[in-house]
């Protein structure tokens, strides 16, 4: 009983003091101050709720039946939940746009609502009925919206310390952590049993719930904002307003390069799952396959938030172009020698172009579109690159399974659009200035 107690005294400290280190990390520079710390932990929270529902859906749909019916069921799932969620994509960011003073709210809602249908989804995934999948497009639903109102509330809480890309790095970097530490704890709750990770998730959401309501009363504030429309040159009928602000070309060049790369990330989620359950690379166990192309694209994604802390907003425009050379060279790659290596490489440098190539698009329009229509253009960008996703992972669950096939047409997607990305950087650079946004 001594020695019990003396390990739970030290396991108590290590504990505390771990926590201590990582409030110190999350409120330096001035974060503390600003409110910008209380959202790192927030995107935290919200990082290992979504985690733990992921592993109970995988679990239930992807790796518990044989491959054809797994398809299957993750087909249904694209249907039922990915459809309609393309459907509401478009809205999320014009309702978030009328709602700007309830942001903290919506970010709460979003946390509620996933507690709600967590809970209610852990007595039926056992079974994988249909039932499951309506609350699994709530569940991606409310995610996207969090994920809209984030990239929003962001600016309202830089401190004057650090630049906007070097605070998005770092809540990138802190829901990278919290997934990692989520997907063990995930899978221990899942030896219980199917529903104990959604039970997880509901008591994680709940506490995201409170935390919400704990972000700085700025973040509601919506002085001097004005709605941006998504354009290089203004055109097309005025607003309500008689005013219509565009964002300017090197914006548009960095989104369609962005949007590129999240399609990217969306198509080899969804099909090298089924490529490597119906053929695992490298001779390996297909989950121990899957393992390394997942870990290869958190390592990715990690270093893309680690670099563009040191990215600077004159460069922008060019290292989204460079992203998409990089994932261009390693999806021809992977075409031409397919196999483990060239599988892993894939992975890392998709994750890690869409991280880095989504901080450069956040410093360009930091840098290019003005302040009172700033708010608008990051809920837009935002839910833009969502929908992106969903039509990548439509597309990789409906080719066949045939590896040459995948990778040259995701080869020549990349390749066409760091084409048109190309020359729209040489027209931007001609200009020899930041090209700023024009107001009609």
């Amino acid at each position: 009983m001594r020695g019990a107690s003396v390990a739970g005294l030290r396991t108590g400290r290590v504990v505390h003091g771990t926590g201590r280190r990582i409030r110190r990390a999350t409120a330096a520079e001035g974060a503390g101050e600003s409110g910008l710390a209380k959202l790192i932990e927030l995107h935290a929270i919200n990082s290992f709720g979504d985690m733990l529902i992921t592993i109970a859906l995988a679990s239930t749909i992807f790796f518990s039946v044989p491959t054809g019916e797994a398809r299957g069921r993750v087909a249904l799932y694209l249907l039922i939940t990915m459809a309609p969620f393309a459907l509401l994509a478009p809205v999320i960011g014009p309702l978030l746009d009328r709602l700007p003073h309830g942001r903290r709210s919506a970010m709460a809602m979003s946390m509620l609502a996933r507690a709600v249908l967590a809970w209610t989804m852990a007595g039926v995934v056992a079974t994988g009925g249909l039932a499951l999948y309506p609350e699994a497009l709530g569940v991606l639903v409310a995610s996207k919206a969090y994920g809209v109102v984030r990239s929003v509330v962001v600016p309202r809480l830089l401190p004057p310390q650090l630049s906007l890309v070097k605070a998005n790095s770092r809540v990138t970097l802190a829901g990278l952590l919290a997934t990692l530490v989520a997907a063990g704890v995930g899978g221990l709750l899942h030896l219980i049993g199917p529903g104990w990770p959604l039970r997880g998730a509901f008591l994680v959401f709940v506490i995201g719930t409170l935390m919400a309501f704990h972000l700085p009363h700025k973040v509601d504030s919506a002085k001097g904002e004005v709605r941006a429309d998504l354009h290089a040159e203004p055109h097309g009928p005025t607003s309500a307003k008689g005013v219509l602000r565009t964002v300017g070309p090197s914006v548009v060049l960095a989104l369609r390069g962005v949007a590129t790369l999240r399609w990217l990330v969306g198509f080899l989620v969804m099909f090298l799952a089924f490529l490597i359950r119906k053929d695992p690379v490298g001779g390996l166990p297909e989950t121990a396959a899957l393992g390394l192309v997942a870990a290869a694209a958190g390592v990715g994604n990690a270093l893309g938030s680690v670099f563009g802390s040191l990215l600077r907003t004159r460069g922008s425009e060019a290292t989204v172009t460079a992203m998409l050379l990089l994932a261009t060279a390693a999806t021809t790659a992977t075409a031409l020698w397919y196999g483990l290596p060239t599988v892993i490489a894939v992975a890392a440098a998709a994750g890690m172009a869409a991280s880095l190539g989504k901080l450069a698009l956040d410093a360009l329009i930091q840098r290019d579109v003005p302040e009172a229509v700033r708010t608008s253009a990051f809920a837009r960008s935002e839910t833009l690159l969502q929908l992106c996703w969903v039509v990548g992972g439509v597309v990789g669950i409906s080719l066949p399974l045939n590896a040459a096939l995948g990778m040259w047409l995701a080869a020549v997607v990349l390749g066409v659009m760091l084409l048109l990305t190309f020359r729209s950087l040489l027209r931007v650079g001609l200009r020899g200035h930041a090209a700023r946004p024009r107001v009609a």
